[in-house]
């Protein structure tokens, strides 16, 4: 009897060993980033849209789909990650000056719906392609590391992560704010940032005015315009990446890419510097040249996993905006984004602008 008791002592000691292991790991996988994400290109206004470039944290056997609202307007539903909070972006993808912008998102049921509204310069409503991403999360990442968000709704910051947990914070108005980001700081220009305007009632523009790299944060200028060129109080979504994919993903794609082109009018290619701001996770060398005035080909190698996403931000104090002029194509291993496009009003010009690539693998 006493033999039995010491096995079964044991054994009660090897399974509590085993629950608290597992607890220890389910901690672990809940402290990182992100909790629920997914992107699409939108090619459609209803039905399943690419399925080539879909991909997010649902189930297998679930798609991404549309449905059309008043013209110009579609409700991407997102399966299975209903949440409330993270962010939205989207770029269009079009060959003349048009621009996407959210007009909001949310639980419906088991799903995420977010609604999209594409207009040309001008503001008319039109119909356009897209690209558009969601993500949320929570935990911590090391400081080698870094990721960051806000949604902004015109007066207070709504949504917002930081993977040091510290407090991210907005200032500003009228259509410019400053945007705080302690602790993600770096010595000198890293990472990505993506913004995306973000209003439910009329047409609205924003961009990256201006960023301030410090070893104790980032400071980020959003500034944002209406249908033509007049600075415009709005929402707006601003995502900061550092050697992270845009979805922030707790276990990272293994293949994704992020360029800063800082100077459109170098013909190239070349490759932005400093390497910070062009980092490519299979140590690719990204390389940006010119396709043309205000066109940019992007080329990002070694990462071409299938299904992919990019998005693109313009940069600068002014009005200009950018877009994607077409769907990128894969080639081997080397992903070719042809082209960034960048306009002021209906005229296409060199701008400095953002681009960001991943693969859902």
């Amino acid at each position: 009897m006493l033999q039995l008791r010491k096995v079964l002592s044991r054994l009660l000691c090897v399974i509590a060993l085993l629950v608290s292991g597992l607890a220890a790991m389910s901690t672990s996988a809940q402290a990182a980033v992100p909790d629920r994400w997914g992107f699409a290109y939108v090619n459609t206004y209803s039905g399943i849209p690419s399925p080539a470039h879909q991909a997010g944290s649902w189930s297998v056997g679930f798609n991404v789909s549309v449905t059309p609202g008043a013209v110009g307007q579609s409700f991407v539903r997102f399966p299975q990650i209903a949440t409330t909070g993270g962010v939205v972006h989207v770029t269009a993808v079009a060959q003349d000056a048009y621009w996407c912008q959210a007009q909001n998102w949310g639980p419906s049921g088991l799903d995420l719906v977010a609604a999209v509204q594409c207009y040309k310069y001008g503001g008319t409503p039109v119909f356009a392609e897209y690209t558009i991403v969601f993500e949320t999360s929570t935990g911590t990442l090391p400081v080698s590391q870094g990721f960051g968000y806000v949604h902004y709704n015109g007066a207070s910051i709504t949504s917002q992560f930081n993977s040091v947990a510290a407090p991210n914070s907005v200032v500003g108005g009228g259509g410019s704010w400053t945007v705080s980001l302690p602790g993600l700081g770096s010595p000198a220009p890293a990472g990505n940032v993506q913004v995306t305007a973000v209003n439910p009632s009329q047409p609205a523009r924003c961009k990256v005015a201006g960023w301030t790299p410090a070893p104790g944060g980032q400071t980020i200028q959003v500034r944002c315009f209406n249908a033509t060129n007049v600075p415009l109080n709005t929402g707006w979504t601003l995502t900061y990446q550092r050697e992270r994919a845009i979805t922030g993903a707790a276990i990272p794609p293994k293949s994704f890419a992020y360029t800063f082109d800082v100077s459109p009018g170098t013909a190239g290619p070349y490759a932005p510097t400093p390497v910070g701001i062009n980092y490519n996770s299979q140590l690719g060398v990204n390389t940006v040249q010119s396709s043309g005035l205000g066109l940019r080909m992007v080329l990002f190698p070694r990462v071409a996993v299938a299904p992919t996403h990019v998005q693109a931000t313009a940069y600068g104090p002014g009005p200009e905006f950018c877009n994607l002029q077409t769907l990128w194509t894969l080639s081997g291993t080397t992903v070719f984004v042809r082209n960034v496009a960048c306009y002021s009003a209906t005229t296409r010009v060199n701008q400095p602008s953002l681009t960001t690539y991943t693969s859902a693998f």
